[in-house]
C-alpha cells in the first residue's frame, strides 16, 4: 500500500514537472523579461517556472482526490 502511494506521488510530481516545464518554455517569448529564466542563475523565472510546475502538481493532487 505505501508503496503505490509512493509511485503515484512521484508520478505526479514527474508529470507536473514535464508538463510545467513545457508550458513554461512554450510561453515564455511572451513573458515578460524578469520572468524569463536565464540558464544556471538564480532569478524571478525560475520562481515563475517552480510556480507553474507546483499549480500543476497541485491540480493533478485535487482532481485525483474528486
Amino acid at each position: 500500500m505505501a508503496r503505490n502511494l509512493a509511485v503515484r506521488n512521484f508520478l505526479d510530481a514527474l508529470f507536473a514537472v514535464l508538463a510545467g516545464n513545457a508550458l513554461y518554455f512554450l510561453f515564455m517569448p511572451w513573458l515578460p523579461p524578469v520572468a524569463r529564466h536565464t540558464m544556471f542563475k538564480e532569478d524571478w523565472g525560475l520562481l515563475v517556472d517552480f510556480l507553474v510546475c507546483l499549480t500543476i502538481f497541485v491540480g493533478v493532487k485535487v482532481w485525483r482526490r474528486a
